[in-house]
């Protein structure tokens, strides 16, 4: 009987073990990192684009102007929402407000001079073509009102959930990057 035991509980770890490396094979080739997901790509870059477009056109022109109220229309605010910026963290109010306040009150009329990603460093990874994790180096260049031109190189990490067709921002990391 022990070696019946024996034979059986050997059997069932050979089988274990076979499935375990079947099964890690299996996903390894269809692996959720490893599909390219180019349509949804394509959607997080072109509302990439819009964000830029909004924060540019509203540079100056008010707190709650036109262009304001569409940069925000680009969030999912809620609960879940978290900004990460130089060290501070915000939910959806302060994030509101900060974007705001930069883009609509701080900057001078128009005031946006270059809206760019450092080249080579823009990335769009999707996963189960409704998440997207866009990271970039941002080179900004931006005319303040009280503290004249200023450059923003930042590491930058746009996380974004397909919701109802369109695509929203549910977190943001800025960080300066290091010299």
């Amino acid at each position: 009987m022990k070696a019946i035991k024996l034979l059986l509980i050997s059997f069932l770890v050979v089988c274990v073990s076979t499935t375990n490396v079947v099964a890690s094979q299996e996903s390894d080739k269809n692996s959720v990192t490893d599909q390219a997901y180019l349509q949804a790509q394509a959607e997080v870059l072109e509302t990439f684009v819009a964000i830029a477009g909004s924060i540019v056109a509203g540079a100056g022109h008010g707190y709650d102007g036109e262009y304001m109220d569409q940069l925000i229309s680009f969030h999912a605010y809620g609960d879940k929402f978290v900004e990460f910026n130089n060290g501070l963290s915000f939910g959806s109010v302060g994030n509101e407000h900060n974007e705001r306040q930069l883009f609509g009150e701080d900057l001078e009329e128009d005031g946006v001079i270059q809206f760019a990603a450092k080249e080579g460093t823009l990335n769009i990874a999707v996963y189960y073509g409704n998440v997207a994790n866009l990271t970039f180096i941002s080179d900004f260049i931006l005319m303040h009102k009280v503290y004249g031109e200023i450059r923003v190189e930042n590491l930058i990490t746009l996380l974004f959930v397909k919701t109802k067709g369109e695509w929203k921002l549910v977190h943001e990391h800025h960080s300066p990057v290091s010299e």
